[in-house]
């Protein structure tokens, strides 16, 4: 009889680098339908995350968290493997919602001045090429 693993391997990664690498007994993270859990013996999941938090307890029953952009999290068997934009980690779970907050304040200004400066460029070039076929 094979007896069920009590722990799961967490690895969370941003584009630069693996930020997580822990055994876990649990597994709480937040997709667009809402806050989910994941343990050791719950079935295999591919899932959508959304900017927010996610929690982990380690093999040792400390409670961490972190701080995530939108990403995906795949579970496989006991591995669980986190991809998402942008990652932070914290002890105090009050500075870590203002932190959130904040960041993602701060991304929606930049995108949409991004989309702005985008949406002035495509204009541009349109206008530019309706003049030369004339």
């Amino acid at each position: 009889m094979i007896l069920p693993p009590k722990h799961m391997h967490l690895e969370v990664f941003v584009p630069t680098a693996r930020l997580v690498n822990a055994a876990a007994a649990k597994v709480v993270a937040e997709g667009p339908e809402g806050h989910f859990g994941l343990l050791p013996r719950h079935l295999d999941i591919a899932a959508a995350l959304v900017p927010g938090l996610l929690v982990y307890v380690t093999a040792a029953g400390e409670e961490r968290f972190l701080g995530i952009d939108e990403g995906v999290l795949v579970k496989c068997g006991i591995n669980v493997h986190v991809s998402v934009l942008a990652a932070f980690e914290s002890d105090d779970l009050t500075s870590l919602r203002a932190e959130i907050a904040d960041r993602f304040v701060d991304l929606d200004d930049h995108e949409r001045k991004a989309r702005t400066a985008l949406a002035r460029l495509e204009t541009g070039a349109i206008r530019h090429m309706l003049e030369f076929e004339r």
